[in-house]
């Protein structure tokens, strides 16, 4: 595969990297804005709670706890999701990564192939002379 044709594949790939980065972030930050906001919740429940204790009903201090509860229960939720979509969005960006590996290593090998097949070490070539002079022009491209 051309040089071009290596380059075009990968940047290809990526095109929708960005957006999709980006919306998963913006995702993310939602997620905290409304763990934040059911944690205020929570804090607010929970001193009335106990400012009234004395006064609620049984019946009233079990339908109080139980909105704690449901609320405690939505913040894991979205932290839940968070962790969730962290864990999609390091994913995604490993399986670019893993892909720009390979298309590297395959254009490496072409790249090397192509010097080897070459005229570099023939003797009426101004190339390459030396097996050190065809390394240093492989690691230039590493």
């Amino acid at each position: 595969m051309a040089t071009a044709m290596y380059l075009e594949h990968y940047l290809d790939s990526i095109e929708n990297l960005p957006c999709e980065l980006q919306r998963n972030f913006q995702l993310m930050r939602d997620l905290d804005q409304r763990t934040e906001d059911k944690k205020a919740e929570i804090d607010k429940l929970a001193t009335d709670y106990i400012a009234n204790v004395k006064i609620l009903s049984p019946d009233q201090r079990v339908e109080h706890l139980k909105k704690i509860q449901n609320a405690y229960s939505k913040c894991k939720e979205y932290s839940d999701d968070k962790v969730q979509l962290a864990m999609q969005t390091y994913e995604m960006v490993d399986k670019h990564i893993r892909r720009l590996d390979a298309d590297l290593a395959r254009f490496e090998a072409d790249l090397k192939d192509k010097l080897e097949a070459s005229d570099y070490e023939s003797p009426g070539s101004r190339g390459l002379r030396s097996r050190q002079d065809y390394y240093t022009v492989l690691g230039h491209f590493c």
